[in-house]
């Protein structure tokens, strides 16, 4: 039986395009190819190697944000935090934090097969080639770039199983036979998945040069060890915290049990969660034991001539040149010549670009001695000023967060510094503007990815060259801890180590035994009657945590200021049940104590009257609600999140769409003949989630 148009979307399963070829010196900015003649092209390595840097802008997280600075007019990634309880941005998410995101009519998950299809096809055209050693030019290289492929497939695979768990396995690409079409159409559980993937990965692996190959700008064996460790700490830990939930192949309410294809399968899962939790531990190691972390110098701010060169490690997010770094696996070059560029440089030293940091984020960073703000003699120093409530505490919070009397701006070449001779501080963070677009939403600004050189920032018109780290060691060194942990209940010597040497870094005291004993839950999630302010990582489910794995949790929180990694780990722990009976509360600084009095009888032109009354055009949170800044309650006209953010049982899994049911249905007219089922919580219609 051949394909008919209904069919169109499976076939999309084994199409493949390209038509350009670039040169393959580095990772730049690139269109996907979109079409390829196979007889005219891989006769030679480096048509290989142009074809797989074309797709290098496929390096995304599980939200299909870019690892590292698109060329917009935003804050590059600064931005991958958001609507998470890191990091607020603009009016925040509806479409999960106010249940309105629907099943689709369409289709939903084609994007990754997509991409799948990509690689597959590619593998198929070249391995045999390989094999016969009919591509010209050297074979190590050709090795190398054939891993790259195995690296990207295993991308892919894992950002549809973040999204959508169970997925069908394809490794090779189709015929237009229908019928074989929709017997492959099938969802695998999702530990089935995941093993696929570290599978893919292991081939990389053993295919990949080390780390320094052409600079760190393509993927590198370290690269993939690394997010073998990140695959397989994620499936290990959703499995742990979402069984019983449906969501976990095995369970009594699981959707892939009443499948026939999955008729007699029995799961493991304590020896699922065991396996990957050894294999995110082994190839942690292996990065770990491989790189070193960048040093911290402990300089805070630069001084008046200091550009680049006063603290390496907030170097290592605002220079040019990363090539040299232990600590960076794979990093994106700019080039302002050819027109690759970011203007994360402009937009962070101009305003808040329509976000900020949450209290939450900044409560979680301990104080340089180990102790929490709130434990006895502790030091903390109130939060009636960002630059008050930085003092003493964890050196990540110093260096990352913009305080009011943090540096500006250090380089002579800025005519603001050179009016003054002398280098300029914020002592005036801009809640107030009349320019919405650099709106800064809490008060605290982040600071991570901020050049002081003024060619970076002179100008709004897209000119950064800084580049992106786009992976880091520092990651491996916190996922052996918490596959350590979370695998013996125990720390090893090496996640001792590690643990160790993270917390020098960030300038913080060694001693985490202190940090775990004065550590209480309670604080640390802050509920009350209901409304979570506080981290809610502190909770799986609706069971709190242990203090030694909270503090570990809050280890990864404070390393990944800006780096995009909250979404999954909310998700993969299960933390954001805590918004299913009641809400959470994004707060921002405390405004209504000191702060509130430079704006009130402001005569600055540029800056607004303040208006805190609930309306409409309100530019603040009243008073009456929270001395914090509350972003989401500025106004109480026609806004959905005043409350608070609300989360659904069915949001940690996407929902497939109805054409992905009907497309593999033996009756178009009836999903239920599909050979696809639908996530927990999700109806098979188009509609919201029923939990």
């Amino acid at each position: 039986m051949k394909l008919s148009l209904k069919h169109i979307y499976l076939y999309s399963l084994i199409g493949l395009g390209a038509s350009t070829l670039a040169s393959c010196d580095s990772f730049l900015d690139r269109e996907p190819i979109t079409s390829v003649t196979p007889e005219a092209y891989f006769s030679t390595v480096d048509q290989v190697g142009a074809y797989v840097i074309n797709y290098y802008s496929w390096l995304q997280n599980s939200r299909g944000q870019s690892l590292y600075h698109d060329k917009n007019w935003r804050s590059g990634m600064t931005l991958n935090d958001n609507n998470t309880d890191n990091l607020f941005s603009q009016s925040g998410d509806l479409n999960y934090f106010a249940g309105e995101k629907l099943v689709p009519s369409g289709k939903n998950f084609e994007t990754y097969y997509s991409r799948i299809r990509t690689w597959n096809w590619l593998l198929e055209q070249v391995l045999p080639k390989e094999e016969a050693k009919s591509i010209q030019g050297d074979e190590a290289t050709l090795k190398h770039y054939i891993g790259e492929a195995y690296f990207f497939r295993a991308l892919a695979y894992y950002q549809a199983l973040v999204r959508y768990g169970d997925m069908p396995i394809i490794d090779r690409v189709l015929t237009d036979d229908a019928e074989e079409l929709k017997a492959l159409a099938v969802r695998a559980p999702r530990n089935e998945v995941a093993r696929f993937i570290l599978k893919d990965l292991d081939t990389a692996i053993s295919r990949l040069q080390d780390q320094g190959y052409m600079n760190n700008q393509r993927i590198n064996k370290q690269t993939a060890q690394l997010l073998k460790s990140r695959v397989a700490l994620f499936e290990a830990t959703f499995e742990r915290y979402h069984q019983g939930t449906g969501r976990v192949p095995g369970d009594e309410s699981w959707p892939g049990k009443n499948m026939s294809y999955n008729q007699g399968k029995t799961f493991n899962i304590a020896g699922e969660i065991d396996f990957f939790l050894t294999e995110a531990m082994s190839s942690a190691k292996a990065v770990a034991d491989h790189c070193t972390l960048t040093e911290n110098s402990h300089q805070m701010n630069p001084a008046l001539g200091q550009i680049n060169g006063w603290n390496p490690y907030f170097d290592m997010f605002s220079s040019e040149d990363l090539s040299g770094i232990s600590e960076v696996l794979l990093w994106k070059e700019y080039n302002l010549s050819i027109g690759y560029t970011h203007d994360a440089g402009y937009i962070l030293s101009a305003g808040g670009d329509q976000l900020g940091l949450s209290r939450s984020y900044i409560t979680s960073f301990l104080m340089q001695n180990g102790l929490p703000w709130y434990a006895d003699n502790s030091g903390y120093q109130g939060d009636t000023t960002v630059s008050l409530e930085k003092q003493g505490r964890d050196e990540r919070l110093q260096l990352f967060v913009m305080g009011e009397e943090d540096v500006t701006g250090s380089d002579p070449k800025d005519p603001k510094v050179a009016a003054k001779n002398d280098v300029t501080i914020l002592d005036t963070i801009p809640l107030l503007t009349n320019s919405l677009e650099l709106l800064d939403f809490t008060g605290y600004r982040p600071r991570k990815y901020y050049s002081y050189d003024y060619n970076q920032y002179h100008s709004n018109t897209v000119i950064s060259t800084t580049g992106a780290v786009v992976f880091r060691a520092a990651e491996a060194y916190l996922n052996y801890i918490e596959a350590c942990y979370e695998k013996n209940h125990s720390l090893d010597g090496d996640a001792m180590k590690y643990w160790k040497a993270i917390r020098k870094r960030a300038g913080v005291s060694e001693d985490y035994d202190l940090t775990i004993a004065n550590t209480d839950l309670a604080k640390e999630v802050n509920i009350v009657n209901g409304t979570v302010y506080g981290d809610l990582a502190v909770y799986s489910g609706d069971q709190p945590v242990d203090a030694t794995l909270y503090n570990i949790r809050r280890e990864r929180r404070c390393e990944f200021i800006s780096e995009g990694m909250r979404w999954d780990d909310l998700k993969r722990w299960r933390s954001w049940d805590l918004a299913i009976n009641g809400h959470y509360m994004l707060e921002g600084m405390n405004f209504w104590d000191e702060t509130y009095k430079k704006y009130e009888n402001s005569t600055n032109p540029n800056m607004p009257k303040l208006k805190a009354d609930g309306s409409s055009d309100a530019n603040m949170s009243a008073a009456s609600l929270s001395k914090y800044i509350r972003p989401m309650g500025r106004t109480q006209i026609n806004n959905q999140l005043f409350d608070g953010y609300t989360w659904k049982k069915a949001y940690y899994l996407e929902p497939f769409g109805v054409m992905d049911f009907t497309l593999t249905a033996t009756d178009p007219n009836n999903v239920e003949t599909s050979s696809m089922y639908q996530n927990p919580y999700w109806p098979m219609t188009a509609g919201r989630a029923l939990e």
